[in-house]
């Protein structure tokens, strides 16, 4: 059992919150579902919270942590582990995930996010999806429902297309504050993404189609015809049966990769 030997002070710089209901800490591992012979990651595993389940059933973990100070807390809690638990210290935004995968198993992600770095830390997680099974992660609630949202819908944008063109993305159950401590001062949920075996909808450059969507949401109150002026022209739009005069958010994953296709296939 995870018993830290003096309660640690949470620190707003790292944007922690440590996790302390068991009943929704047994209902995200449930939805986890991990297997002893999976490769399992965890980010930010503070103070073992989640990380006593993962073990208790693979028997094996690596976990990623910035905070030096939790280092002695895991290292005692989960001591009878022995190398078994791999602690890496380390920024998970520039941490190299590609360093822990083999040929034989895809990674599965875990992880209770800080709040303060979940987007860049998604997008970063993104270029390594040929390596992730699935990702499983408590964020900020209105993250989790930019990450889910679908085309014409107001928390549709730039983070919704990215992650959904990698990835099936299901938000699963919502967090409330009194499950941490300290409470945050938002609600939680909790979100997995799966990606792709084989992508739906392909993007012959992906750096362009990437800032295709950048520019796209650049200004959400203005038209498509406005933020791709000079990038696409009215013409190559409705070719596509598609209307200039629509707001962005109006447009699908596979709506944006058509778009980036045409044009080039046309500068090409």
């Amino acid at each position: 059992m995870a018993h830290p030997q003096k309660k640690h002070q949470a620190r707003k710089r790292f944007g922690q919150n440590f996790l302390h209901d068991q009943g929704i800490i047994r209902h995200i591992v449930a939805c986890i579902r991990p297997k002893a012979d999976q490769k399992i990651v965890e980010i930010g595993p503070g103070l073992g919270a989640i990380t006593e389940h993962l073990l208790a059933t693979t028997g094996h973990l690596d976990v990623v942590e910035l905070d030096r100070d939790l280092l002695p807390h895991l290292r005692i809690s989960f001591a009878s582990y022995g190398k078994n638990l791999r602690i890496h210290e380390a920024d998970a935004l520039k941490f190299d995930f590609a360093s822990l995968s083999t040929d034989a198993e895809l990674l599965r992600i875990v992880g209770n996010l800080p709040y303060n770095i979940s987007t860049p830390l998604i997008f970063h997680l993104l270029s390594y999806t040929n390596l992730i099974a699935d990702m499983h992660f408590m964020l900020q609630k209105e993250v989790v429902l930019r990450l889910a949202a679908g085309a014409g819908t107001n928390n549709y944008g730039r983070l919704s297309i990215m992650a959904q063109y990698f990835c099936r993305v299901d938000s699963l159950f919502e967090v409330p504050p009194e499950a941490f401590d300290p409470r945050p001062k938002v609600d939680s949920a909790i979100v997995r993404m799966a990606p792709y075996t084989e992508l739906p909808h392909t993007a012959l450059d992906f750096k362009h189609f990437e800032q295709l969507v950048k520019s796209a949401f650049s200004q959400r109150r203005k038209t498509l015809r406005n933020n791709l002026k000079g990038i696409a022209s009215d013409e190559q739009l409705q070719s596509l049966g598609i209307d200039p005069s629509i707001r962005s958010e109006r447009l699908t994953v596979g709506e944006f990769v058509a778009i980036s296709n045409l044009l080039t296939q046309t500068s090409s």
